[in-house]
């Protein structure tokens, strides 16, 4: 499959779940700082050439992002040209109105460079918080995502469903002044890549854990179902986490720890099994998920992967609790400004 056609240039991105990082004693910062220091990230991944900033809902202690669309705004007013939004926003357990009034507006403080992800919370934390049941999960999803597409359409609204009130004839505020690009998180099913192509979504596949090559089915299924459904064309992209630094042997003595323990933490609740080192490095090749390395190292990979799977966009999920900032901050300034020239190249 080509990665890109003429009307899909090649685009490159940063996403974060606002990880809280530690001081150079291992010390947790706050919150507030963790916040403070995402707006000084989406400046510098901007200044690093990159085409996309966005941010992660999420509501634990060592993920405290849950208004991102807050964090956002203030990187839309540091910054001209990068493109900024939610990585994911989880429309499961949030109101489609509020979700496109606040990304509405986002687009209108960023001048038309809002994009919005849309998930149905692989994380559950927002579910008990905000008085969801977990056994309405997919037709949570399902009726809001509906209800979300006629709201992007624009003009009066009249939606009816089961779980929120109905809409008739409403004017919902502000209006889009430019389209608002919209995307859904897919993390492997079916099911996900055919409701992306039925509403005329982009689709971001989350590779989080395997080869990438494996998702290369998803993408053909999802230029057969736009087709199928009359819709245009759409942009295929790609996530997954990783860590750039100096040297490869760095890079891995950085983000190794950490993600043991981050893995380790979230096994029980997400069925993850708990990192060894062999497994680690498992992730690391050719069919792994993880982009840890020297710019080098990161860039081919990321090069054979868009090949494999048939995208035109890559974003890397960076940072994971308990890092330095002073390494993410390295992290964004090599991705943009060698692993992003190095990809080009090697897809020339």
């Amino acid at each position: 499959m080509n990665i890109a056609s003429p009307s899909f240039p090649l685009t490159f991105g940063l996403n974060t779940f606002g990880d809280v990082t530690s001081d150079a004693d291992g010390r947790p910062i706050s919150h507030a700082q963790t916040i403070r220091d995402l707006v000084s990230h989406g400046v510098a991944a901007e200044q690093a050439g990159l085409d996309f900033f966005g941010i992660g809902e999420h509501h634990l202690d060592d993920m405290p992002l849950s208004a991102a669309d807050i964090v956002l705004s203030a990187v839309a007013a540091r910054t001209e040209r990068i493109h900024v939004g939610s990585a994911v926003t989880v429309l499961s357990s949030d109101d489609p109105v509020r979700v496109f009034q606040r990304y509405s507006t986002l687009n209108a403080v960023s001048d038309g460079r809002a994009e919005v992800i849309l998930g149905r919370g692989s994380s559950i934390d927002s579910f008990p918080l905000f008085g969801f049941d977990l056994s309405d999960y997919e037709q949570l999803f399902e009726e809001k995502t509906n209800l979300f597409a006629h709201l992007r359409e624009g003009g009066p609204v009249t939606w009816e469903g089961t779980t929120r009130s109905g809409l008739r004839d409403q004017d919902v505020v502000p209006h889009l002044e430019s389209p608002l690009p919209t995307w859904i998180g897919v993390g492997g099913s079916p099911e996900s890549v055919i409701r992306t192509a039925h509403y005329g979504f982009s689709l971001m596949l989350a590779v989080i854990g395997g080869p990438a090559a494996r998702f290369a089915p998803y993408s053909e299924l999802f230029q057969k179902a736009l087709e199928q459904f009359g819709r245009e064309p759409q942009q295929i992209g790609l996530h997954s986490p990783g860590h750039v630094a100096a040297t490869d042997e760095q890079a891995r003595e950085e983000f190794w720890p950490h993600y043991r323990d981050m893995i380790a933490k979230v096994s029980a609740t997400r069925g993850f099994a708990i990192p060894t080192e062999a497994s680690f490095r498992r992730e690391l090749g050719p069919d792994g998920s993880l982009y840890v390395g020297s710019p080098e190292t990161v860039a081919a990979k990321i090069a054979a992967n868009l090949r494999v799977v048939g995208a035109n966009r890559f974003d890397l999920k960076y940072g994971i609790p308990g890092m330095t900032d002073e390494s993410l901050l390295t992290t964004i300034r090599l991705f943009g400004d060698q692993v992003v020239p190095r990809v080009r190249d090697l897809l020339a």
